[in-house]
């Protein structure tokens, strides 16, 4: 008996360890189904923006934080801050230029088709990029002119001094298609 519940035990731990070892990073897109667990009925699914802290040792934030429309908040916005995965904070944030313009207003959720890994593919798949030691990213899934778009910051490794990053620029892409917006990059800036 004992050696029966030994052998539960140690299947159960390693199932366990198994899903948290193919479990990576969760993308933007997929935070906004854990952070409704942590607004209110009237904001669920409403997103307004996401972003992202500039990742530290990977070109994959761990860092976010996912705006939602809240009509009953002052600034018409509550916020979930995400660390690796996990709710570190829910808060109110002032958004006073945002409340006088459509940026308010949720995106519309049929159009947030890239998400944010596949965001990072291609703004480093960039022609310019190609001879640089990418280092760190940062990103922001926000309101555009042609409808939701991703705004990705590139850091790259300086030439003289490989530890330290340089800012390279950015890249605007298309949420709905994965389409190359706008870009601006300065990679001799790693000089």
């Amino acid at each position: 008996m004992k050696l029966r519940l030994n052998l539960y035990f140690g299947l159960a731990l390693a199932i366990m360890f198994t899903g948290a070892a193919l479990a990576g990073e969760p993308t933007a897109l997929e935070l906004i189904q854990t952070g409704n667990q942590y607004v209110g009925v009237q904001s669920k699914d409403k997103v307004v923006q996401i972003r992202s802290e500039k990742s530290i040792a990977s070109l994959t934030p761990n860092i976010w934080y996912v705006v939602y429309y809240d009509p009953d908040a002052t600034f018409k916005a509550v916020e979930v801050k995400f660390g690796a995965g996990q709710k570190m904070d829910v808060s109110h944030p002032g958004r006073l230029l945002e409340r006088f313009t459509d940026e308010k207003l949720p995106l519309p959720a049929a159009r947030l088709k890239i998400d944010s890994d596949q965001a990072i593919k291609i703004a480093t798949a960039q022609p310019l990029l190609k001879n640089l030691t990418l280092k760190a990213t940062q990103l922001w899934l926000e309101h555009g002119d042609s409808g939701p778009q991703w705004r990705v910051k590139l850091w790259a490794a300086q030439l003289k001094n490989p530890n330290d990053d340089a800012d390279i620029g950015v890249v605007i892409i298309s949420s709905n298609d994965g389409s190359v917006i706008e870009t601006d990059l300065h990679p001799n800036s790693v000089d």
